[in-house]
């Protein structure tokens, strides 16, 4: 399966070391030029930035769609808008954690995932602990209601 990223996902499962998830569900991720400023450039010897760079997986692509890209801006920040936009142009799932972002894709008839999402997968398929990774996830800051964190652990 192919997917495009925003940054949250890419950092957040890095914090808590469950990156290779990304490797297990997706054959590609593409990027654009935002999130890797965001996680790679900017982040430098930050969560996510070094398994970013050395990911063979991972493709940096270019949005074609200037316009939709500086419209979604107007609400979101830079990563989430670029990689809206390049999950509608290359026709497939978004992984982004943002409630904004989230909303706006699925305006836009998008497939959407995010890191929590990821996670269930993952101890529905034995991988993980789901339980330990949520309360890794929260330990590092990740913003997740105790609501949310009882609800998917109920489903699973």
């Amino acid at each position: 399966m192919v997917a495009v990223s925003n940054s949250t996902p890419l950092i957040a499962l890095s914090k808590i070391g469950k990156f290779e998830l990304l490797r297990d569900y997706f054959s590609q991720i593409y990027i654009p030029k935002a999130v890797y400023d965001e996680v790679v450039v900017n982040g430098g010897v930050l969560y996510g930035a070094e398994e970013v760079k050395e990911a063979d997986w991972i493709i940096l692509e270019n949005v074609g769609n200037a316009l939709a890209v500086e419209s979604l801006s107007m609400h979101l920040d830079a990563g989430e808008s670029e990689a809206i936009v390049l999950a509608k142009e290359k026709d497939c799932l978004l992984i982004i954690d943002d409630g904004d972002g989230r909303k706006a894709g699925g305006n836009m008839n998008l497939s959407i995932t995010g890191t929590v999402g990821i996670l269930v997968k993952a101890g529905m398929d034995g991988k993980i602990d789901l339980r330990d990774s949520l309360d890794e996830l929260n330990a590092c800051g990740f913003r997740l209601s105790e609501k949310v964190r009882d609800f998917v652990l109920s489903k699973v």
